[in-house]
């Protein structure tokens, strides 16, 4: 009776622990936006390392037989993790990555500055050169073309 109460805690916990992994896979996925393809990698992924870990568990406490009051614990976890815990713990939690990513992405533009500065005064002076190489060329163009109709004049 004992090992079944262990058993039917450590399903509790699983339950708890898978919804808590995928609470960071949504986290993630609000911070750092990104397509359908990658939110089914990451979900299959995810579906598989939890089939892994429900497995390990089944088989180390039950030597593999599958126990449907585990299988209950576990969704009873998983409930009680989402009423109680995941809506609070994903909203906070993304706001203050979000938070955190925003203020980094400043510090960030305040250190590059300089480069953005620099590389803004080489684009204008490459700009300088090429309307200089542009006229240029076409008084270059110009002259071979007066040239040529002189030669073919005379």
């Amino acid at each position: 009776m004992v090992s079944e109460g262990e058993f039917l805690l450590h399903s509790l916990i699983m339950g708890v622990f898978i919804t808590f992994v995928y609470d960071i896979l949504r986290i993630i996925r609000r911070v750092i936006p990104h397509g359908g393809f990658w939110v089914s990698v990451e979900d299959m992924v995810f579906w598989l390392y939890c089939g892994v870990e429900v497995f390990l568990l089944m088989y180390h406490e039950s030597n593999g037989t599958l126990r449907w009051f585990a299988v209950i614990g576990a969704m009873t976890g998983m409930i009680l993790y989402i009423k109680l815990v995941s809506s609070l713990f994903v909203k906070w939690v993304s706001a203050a990555l979000g938070w955190l990513l925003g203020l980094l992405g400043k510090l960030l533009r305040w250190i590059f500055r300089p480069v953005g500065f620099a590389g803004r005064k080489a684009k204008r002076g490459m700009g300088k050169l090429a309307r200089r190489q542009k006229r240029f060329l076409k008084n270059r163009l110009t002259f071979f073309l007066k040239a040529l109709k002189i030669n073919f004049k005379a």
